[in-house]
């Protein structure tokens, strides 16, 4: 049924739409008789003020929503992300529309062409690859943008990530430490910023202990549990496979986790935690990112700009935990049971 309006309202009730406006709004000045009327109308028709073209009508004043588009809101990571920005745009009586990209440049742009055109006051991204220059015409028309997680290219706004290359880098040292050099790769698509600075930081530690890298023990495109679980079962049967595992995302550890149902037992050391990743046999040694912090520092910025902050675009970059637990710490070839 077609959503019944002011007009409707005023037609059913006998009066003058303007009356009706005075009514829903509260004003004084209108008999009591005919704001019954309107009342009975309001109830019987079901009417809802629209909010959001009340307050667009207003001078200077926004519609108390924010956008936040991220990758896939079913993983847990960007639900944690999501829930903090809405306690942060909760506390400034904002709400939040949510939408999930799946790392799609053509969906990304459809969600954030809807929520644009719904005014929203801000936008928080994760954004996907590509240009995103498409974004300076929404901001010139006033809309406040914010990334987190990843950059977005050919747009200069205030950015907040982690250490994901310095991160890496330590994870695979760790496993070298520990008499590792057969370290395998397995991370999600290269041209994903994120991953792109994992794989880096992977290769940084290789280098710096002297190793090259084997294009045999590296494996992308990862983009679900069967897949990360298939690369490794094909990992295995390599002439000299891997003694040791590196993976980029917690998507990614979780599927190799299935496939780990093997007797020789394989070093793992994963980028995100697991909720119950403590838990597991072993537990779970991993770099362990804050979403909730992410979140919530990228909305600060927002507001702060939506408050009307126009200094130079600033690039926070959180740091990251490297927890260890007992799956990253099983002893290499090079190493013996007794040495520290």
């Amino acid at each position: 049924m077609k959503r019944p309006t002011m007009k409707d309202v005023a037609r059913a009730a006998g009066v003058s739409p303007m009356t009706v406006s005075r009514v829903v709004a509260g004003e004084a000045g209108v008999a009591p008789e005919t704001a019954a009327r309107v009342g009975q109308a309001v109830r019987k028709l079901g009417y809802q003020r629209n909010d959001n073209a009340r307050s667009l009508r207003q001078k200077n004043l926004g519609t108390s929503t924010i956008g936040l588009v991220v990758d896939d809101l079913a993983n847990p990571f960007y639900a944690l992300m999501a829930r903090s920005v809405e306690d942060e745009a909760h506390r400034r009586g904002h709400v939040v529309l949510v939408g999930s990209t799946n790392d799609e440049p053509q969906r990304e742009r459809e969600v954030i062409a809807a929520f644009t055109a719904r005014q929203v006051d801000g936008l928080i991204i994760v954004p996907t690859i590509g240009s995103h220059a498409f974004l300076k015409r929404p901001m010139a028309g006033g809309t406040q943008v914010v990334c987190v997680d990843r950059p977005a290219k050919g747009l200069a706004v205030d950015t907040v990530t982690v250490d994901n290359r310095a991160a890496a880098m330590r994870a695979v040292t760790h496993l070298l430490g520990h008499g590792h050099t057969r370290i395998a790769y397995l991370g999600d698509r290269f041209d994903i910023w994120t991953q792109a600075e994992r794989y880096a930081g992977y290769l940084d530690a290789l280098a710096a202990h002297g190793i090259p890298e084997d294009p045999a023990l590296v494996r992308h495109e990862l983009r679900s549990h069967p897949q990360a679980r298939d690369a490794l079962a094909v990992l295995r049967t390599l002439h000299d496979p891997p003694t040791a595992l590196f993976t980029s995302n917690d998507l990614i550890t979780l599927g190799v986790l299935d496939g780990l149902d093997h007797p020789a037992p394989l070093a793992l050391v994963g980028f995100d935690d697991l909720p119950l990743g403590e838990r597991l046999t072993p537990p779970l040694t991993v770099v362990s990112q804050d979403p909730v912090a992410l979140g919530g520092t990228a909305a600060n910025l927002l507001f702060s700009r939506i408050a009307g902050d126009r200094s130079a675009p600033r690039s926070v970059v959180l740091l990251t935990r490297f927890v260890v637990r007992g799956s990253g710490e099983f002893r290499g070839p090079r190493v013996s049971p007794g040495s520290s």
